[in-house]
């Protein structure tokens, strides 16, 4: 009988030292001050870049500590990143753009001389944290993947555009504005590239850099279509075509 309430005691520390490991799992909090959120954005991004490289197709990859494949490449931190004020970071892959190409004017406010684009592209957004002092991107979603999923060029994504008529049909105020749906940090990074004229779609993509946008440059805590607040965005593209927006496309 001894034996059996020595077994149950020694079961019931066992259990209960597992359930104050769970409970003592950190989490992260939010922080309230936006200038906190935003320093944790950029140590975050920094962290990254650090951590990732773009394969031969230009894809954005992470550095494995198993394969020595990837040795060879170079940062993403180490590919000439340009900071704009905004903190919005772009990257040109060498040897990937159109030459001369095409100017991209991403000022949907003036929808009679801004861009239409067609294009390849992966947008992962994140939420930078910092658990126990591990400052990194984490929460990773798909904001939009044409190159894995749907395998085929996009017009004109609702983050870098939004049509007039779903502004004008909106049933509340704040999805009457632009902002409401697009990424201010996308379109500013995008103007620092040019875009390729009529690729085919069933080219493969090679992709033409990155762009990084932090939560500042993107809704940082506003209402957003994507309910996607205090997130970083992530870019990875190939413009397969750019011209004047028609008006059936305005």
């Amino acid at each position: 009988m001894k034996k059996i309430f020595l077994y149950i005691l020694a079961g019931s520390l066992s259990f209960s030292a597992c359930k104050k490991d769970d409970d003592d799992v950190a989490t992260f909090i939010e922080p309230e001050n936006i200038e906190a959120r935003n320093t944790l954005d950029e140590q975050a991004i920094q962290k990254f870049m650090d951590n990732n490289y773009l394969d031969t197709q230009g894809n954005i990859k992470a550095f494995s500590s198993t394969d020595a494949a990837d040795d060879n490449f170079k940062k993403l931190s180490q590919l000439s990143p340009v900071k704009l004020p905004s903190g919005v970071i772009y990257i040109k892959r060498e040897g990937a753009q159109p030459n001369p190409g095409v100017a991209i004017n991403t000022n949907s406010t003036v929808p009679e001389t801004a861009s239409l684009i067609k294009t390849m592209i992966r947008g992962t957004y994140y939420r930078a944290t910092d658990i126990d002092g591990n400052v990194a991107l984490t929460s990773a979603g798909a904001l939009i993947n044409t190159i894995d999923a749907e395998a085929s060029p996009t017009i004109d994504p609702r983050f870098y555009y939004v049509k007039k008529s779903i502004l004008e049909n909106a049933s509340t105020e704040a999805a009457k504005q632009r902002s409401y749906y697009e990424i201010e940090g996308f379109q500013e990074g995008l103007k620092y590239f040019n875009g390729f004229q009529n690729l085919p779609n069933e080219n493969l993509p090679n992709l033409q850099g990155v762009i990084i946008v932090p939560s500042k440059a993107a809704f940082a805590r506003d209402a957003n279509f994507y309910n996607l607040q205090n997130a970083t965005f992530v870019f990875n593209f190939q413009i397969y075509h750019t011209e004047t927006r028609p008006v059936n496309q305005q």
